[in-house]
């Protein structure tokens, strides 16, 4: 096939031997089978952001760091150059995130190198050499589903282990390999302790296995895996060995909403003493003597 663009560089560089056929193409990215010597990886071609469809909403981005005050501010004020630093740190998200979690033994894609917006990975296959397919394109047993719920709970829980939540978990982005599952696509992961939407992502990522899954076993769809894991890791306990039950204890204690409404106005009549004295202080205090008349 006639070499893209893009992958031309890779080519001259000798990254890649040949372009072997298109893969898929996603509203973020195409991916291309490409040859490496006597291996099949693939190619993932970032689009530019006028030409994908996935918005980078500003939750995903708050706690990411960038390389100084400069690009903070050019990103802020959504300048040319500003957009141009966002898209870089965007697709640089991704290729931390698999080199992060590789090194935590969460299954994903191994990554091998980044080059002009071009991500070179692992070619997840069936076994067969065809690429693997999704998760959603699976029907499963209950007995199968059921493991692959664990598993896949095993596998978020090392993911927070290594401070990392993938923010967009779904069956759709999850590819099913003779070993098991694959996770795939972490441009949006984000940092557990520095995003305040780190939990509730979370949330959202385990409902979605528990709803899939729950397809195939119904009684997957009462477990409660994020509340506990993110419990322990709130009191630096969580490990990739924590035993979780799926099952979390609802209090029974209701909010005394009287007794916050106590404190509240104990706080603003406080506040109202403190600046009533500051103002007192402030008419009787003498006025200075002026400079010519000591």
């Amino acid at each position: 096939m006639k070499t893209p663009k893009r992958l031309q560089p890779l080519l001259e560089d000798g990254l890649i031997d040949e372009v072997i056929r298109p893969l898929m193409s996603g509203k973020e990215a195409s991916v291309y089978v490409v040859r490496c010597g006597d291996e099949l990886r693939c190619a993932k071609v970032y689009k530019e952001a006028n030409k994908r469809g996935f918005r980078q909403a500003v939750q995903y981005q708050e706690g990411r760091k960038t390389r100084n005050s400069r690009d903070a501010r050019a990103m802020a004020r959504g300048s040319k150059y500003g957009r141009k630093e966002q898209e870089e740190a965007w697709q640089n998200a991704e290729v931390a995130a698999l080199f992060r979690l590789a090194n935590a033994g969460v299954r994903v894609p191994k990554p091998y190198d980044y080059l002009d917006g071009v991500l070179l990975m692992e070619l997840v296959d069936d076994g067969y050499g065809d690429a693997a397919p999704r998760l959603n394109d699976v029907d499963l047993l209950p007995e199968d589903a059921r493991e692959f719920h664990a598993f896949m709970i095993g596998e978020i829980v090392k993911m927070l282990c290594a401070g990392l939540v993938h923010g967009d978990l779904s069956e759709f982005n999850v590819l099913l390999d003779p070993y098991g599952p694959v996770i795939i696509d972490l441009p949006q992961a984000v940092d557990a302790a520095a995003n305040n939407h780190a939990f509730s992502m979370l949330q959202r990522d385990v409902r979605n296995m528990a709803e899939y899954f729950g397809q195939f076993a119904p009684e997957l769809l009462d477990t409660r895996y994020a509340e506990e894991m993110w419990a322990l890791f709130e009191e630096g306990k969580l490990t990739p060995d924590s035993p979780l039950t799926g099952k979390v204890e609802e209090t029974q204690d209701s909010a005394d909403v009287q007794a916050v409404l106590r404190e509240i106005k104990a706080a603003l009549a406080d506040e109202a003493r403190r600046q009533a004295a500051l103002q007192a202080d402030d008419q009787e205090a003498p006025e200075p003597t002026p400079p010519w008349a000591r």
